[in-house]
């Protein structure tokens, strides 16, 4: 499934707008890194997930911008009464091997276990950060940026393999 969605300038209006409401209070409240750790579990976790090229994980993310697309598109007409539909060129990021893929399930699932555990607005900046990772690793300056990305899940997967075999444990 190597299909991205298409990215307009409305979708990623609301991921600026989200991204914005979290790093605003951030930046007024003394720049701890411990207020954004929540936000960026979830980019973290959605950026990892934009390197997967099919599945639920890549179907989640090729889909990102679609659902923000209309609802920024709104917003921008709404609020400025100009139309915001004009498309941005897209990026992917291309190269998860079998071993990365194992590397992008547990770093998936490590976050599904901190939104557990989260109270209502640790989950909603969960929520956020993973849409928002999602929604910019559509557009080509970002996913060209992460490039690095897909190589690194694939050579921590191939350690973990090798470490696993040298253990004797497979």
């Amino acid at each position: 499934m190597n299909a991205t969605s298409t990215l307009t300038l409305g979708g990623l209006l609301l991921a600026l707008i989200i991204l914005t409401c979290n790093l605003y209070p951030w930046y007024r409240g003394g720049r701890e890194m411990s207020k954004l750790a929540m936000f960026g579990k979830g980019f973290g976790g959605a950026a990892c997930a934009a390197a997967c090229p099919g599945g639920i994980l890549g179907w989640a993310h090729s889909r990102s911008g679609t659902v923000g697309n209309g609802v920024g598109e709104r917003t921008s007409q709404a609020t400025t009464g100009t139309n915001s539909a004009q498309a941005l060129t897209t990026g992917q990021l291309v190269g998860l091997g079998a071993t990365g893929a194992v590397v992008v399930v547990i770093a998936v699932t490590l976050v599904v276990l901190a939104y557990k555990e989260a109270g209502k607005k640790d989950r909603r900046r969960i929520i956020g950060g993973a849409y928002v990772g999602s929604t910019l690793c559509l557009t080509a300056g970002v996913a060209g940026a992460l490039a690095w990305l897909p190589g690194a899940l694939n050579g921590i997967g191939d350690g973990v393999v090798a470490a696993v075999q040298g253990a004797g444990l497979l």
